[in-house]
């Protein structure tokens, strides 16, 4: 049986953003648009209406702050993913929308590919955080990943990796499994050019990612 694709509810009151999200999410097979809103009670109309799996929300509604929007959208229903869709990576409201609850932030700027990953992560209980609020690498972390051709998943099997754990528990740490750990690692060593975990680390040092 195939995996029921992620029910994502857009909230903009940009139309060519909702027009330009709508398109990407549209072209994969995993995740379907479940709904549109404008403002935040639209939104809470929508979530309402559509159950969606995750909601893809701009930080700056005409009618209600996002971290309000957020509470209230989790007071509905408590196992909704929230992702903050932003144009303002600095914006002093990502670090209120995050305490509110948001499971992720990700900036306008995104490339498509990085955009859906974050919202099937955040699915899966990640909190991903694409953007400069201190709570992750940033902006420039995800240019300097792309550059070298690693995914976030394999700079975050790295990152456990030079806190000293073992793929047992990184896979633990993580919710994988003990051969997908694997796999991302030796696809990480190969991209760095490194033959062991060791100069993998000395490597992504080198170059500025760890």
């Amino acid at each position: 049986m195939s995996t029921p694709a992620l029910r994502v509810l857009v909230v903009d009151d940009h139309p060519v953003v909702l027009d330009g999200v709508s398109l990407a999410l549209q072209r994969t097979t995993f995740v379907t648009v479940a709904g549109y809103a404008r403002c935040a009670s639209e939104a809470l109309n929508a979530a309402g209406q559509t159950r969606p799996d995750v909601v893809l929300l701009d930080l700056r509604l005409p009618d209600m702050l996002a971290p309000e929007t957020i509470r209230a959208l989790l007071a509905q229903n408590p196992a909704v993913k929230i992702i903050v869709f932003t144009a303002y990576p600095d914006h002093a409201a990502l670090d209120a929308a995050l305490a509110a609850g948001a499971h992720g932030v990700v900036v306008k700027d995104t490339e498509q590919a990085d955009l859906v990953d974050a919202i099937r992560r955040v699915a899966d209980g990640e909190r991903v955080v694409y953007a400069n609020t201190g709570h992750d690498g940033g902006v420039l972390l995800d240019r300097k990943l792309r550059e070298h051709g690693l995914t976030r998943r394999e700079y975050e099997i790295l990152r456990h990796v030079a806190m000293g754990q073992t793929n047992p528990e990184i896979a633990a740490a993580l919710g994988l499994t003990r051969n997908t750990v694997k796999t991302y690692l030796q696809r990480a060593m190969e991209k760095l050019g490194a033959r062991n975990r060791v100069e993998a680390l000395a490597h992504a040092n080198q170059l500025g990612i760890l």
